[in-house]
């Protein structure tokens, strides 16, 4: 009875480790490697599904490198490239690896690191060479090209700041610069109402471009500082070359005037707001002012002989 449960047990243990052998090995394509030789491992699991590989750890042995993951005949294959730097004997320990929550162990394996004999006195010798440089790369210029390409930057910015845009502010000076005084007051005015400024509740910035023109063109046509004058120093200004009878103007002429730019300062600093048929009779009188503002005509020889 005793050698029959002995034989039941020993068919057992062998069934088992046949099952562990059947579903997991693990292989090695040589037993001895010489130093620095490297040799391939593969591991075999017959199972694809549900399988989780160990990480390789060995002693005296370094893992190169390792594939991916492979799968063949409803076989998954893990292969491994194996060296060792020095002599001995070394063991690839069993890996346990779990198939559907079960665990198997490989084989253990040996793998010999054998020494490669030398003979010294065959071995020809040679001088030493000298240090070789490296080659040339990108990295190495790279600053010299950044500032270069700084440089030409800053040269062509200077050169089109300089030469282009000032030649090219030559060609933009509006036209109406060389016009006659009047002529450019006339086209300013229409220029601004085309602008619609107070149509758009920007009576402040219509107002005080308005009171520009006017002055630009008291100005330029009567030679009289009026951008840097206070309203009541032009209007005293103006009074005086109509007495002295040196302007074509009336009195009632300077008193539109006088009206219309303290219109204007009270909109720009006393923040008034008129009504639209008042701004459209300012703009008219700033019309009328320029057309009967005129300098008197000089006297020529002729008419005095």
């Amino acid at each position: 009875m005793r050698k029959y449960i002995l034989h039941i047990f020993l068919l057992l243990i062998s069934s088992i480790a046949f099952a562990q052998n059947s579903m997991v090995k693990m292989q090695s394509e040589t037993s001895q490697i010489r130093i620095g030789e490297q040799f391939n491992l593969s591991v075999t699991v017959n199972e694809t599904e549900n399988v989780i590989l160990p990480k390789l750890e060995l002693k005296g042995l370094e893992v190169i490198d390792s594939s991916k993951v492979d799968t063949l005949n409803n076989v998954l294959i893990q292969k491994y490239i194996i060296t060792g730097f020095d002599s001995g004997a070394y063991y690839i320990p069993q890996q346990q690896i779990f198939v559907k929550n079960q665990a198997y162990l490989t084989d253990s394996l040996l793998i010999n690191v054998v020494t490669v004999p030398i003979d010294t006195t065959k071995i020809k010798k040679f001088p030493i060479k000298a240090i070789k440089a490296e080659p040339y790369v990108f990295d190495d210029f790279k600053m010299y090209i950044y500032i270069l390409i700084a440089a030409l930057i800053i040269i062509g910015f200077w050169i089109y700041y300089f030469v282009f845009r000032k030649r090219k502010i030559e060609e933009d000076i509006p036209t109406y610069k060389a016009l006659p005084p009047y002529d450019e007051a006339m086209f300013k005015l229409n220029e601004l109402d085309e602008k619609l400024l107070w149509q758009n509740n920007k009576t402040k910035e219509y107002y005080s471009e308005l009171t520009d023109i006017l002055r630009g063109y008291i100005e330029r046509e009567l030679h009289v500082p009026a951008l840097e004058k206070t309203t009541d120093e032009i209007i005293e200004t103006l009074t005086d070359f109509n007495t002295s009878n040196t302007i074509l103007t009336s009195n009632e002429t300077i008193k539109k005037l006088k009206d219309l730019l303290q219109e204007a300062d009270l909109v720009k600093f006393a923040k008034s707001k008129p009504l639209a048929l008042e701004i459209e009779e300012d703009r008219k009188d700033a019309e009328d002012i320029v057309s009967n503002l005129k300098p008197k005509p000089a006297i020529e020889d002729d008419e005095l002989e």
